[in-house]
């Protein structure tokens, strides 16, 4: 009998944003932390997205499920934590309309037509700062930084991968 592989899902985890604007770059500093304190297996990708735009399309197609991690602007107090899968996400969120305009629903959009489309989750924060020139977060972001990186462990347990820490030397 001939035991054939399993392939396993591709995973990746895409923080996006701009750090020389403050609280828009929580994506890229989560990213920052989960890899300086956190090991994934081969099949999961933890992807600094910045400001790539369509750059991202190609790492997009390649992946079976997307965990985006972002400042999220939804009107709500500084520091807010939010979750948003698939149909849940409002287009208004993936359609960036900040300093970095990395147009999400765009590079999904033709991920769909070449039938590459992954399943999405967002994970976000509620920015205090997103127009103030400076590569530091905000106090109350800053804050949040390892709920987050919380958040985006808790997503990568749904789906069965488990991510241990560092052992410190």
């Amino acid at each position: 009998m001939v035991k054939h592989k399993v392939q396993k899902p591709r995973i990746t985890v895409l923080g996006v944003g701009n750090i020389l604007y403050s609280d828009e770059g929580i994506g890229v500093r989560v990213i920052e932390y989960l890899r300086e304190n956190f090991q994934f297996p081969d099949n999961v990708d933890v992807v600094d997205g910045g400001v790539l735009g369509m750059n991202l399309m190609g790492i997009i197609t390649a992946t079976d499920h997307l965990i985006i991690v972002d400042a999220v602007q939804n009107r709500n107090e500084p520091g807010t934590l939010y979750r948003m899968a698939d149909e849940q996400i409002p287009r208004r969120i993936l359609a960036k309309n900040s300093l970095h305009q990395v147009d999400m629903v765009e590079v999904l959009t033709l991920c769909r037509m070449v039938d590459k489309e992954p399943t999405v989750v967002v994970v976000g924060v509620e920015p205090a700062d997103i127009r103030t020139l400076g590569i530091e977060l905000t106090p109350v972001v800053h804050s949040r930084k390892k709920d987050l990186a919380g958040m985006v462990l808790d997503e990568l347990k749904r789906l069965g991968i488990d991510c241990p820490g560092k052992q410190v030397v």
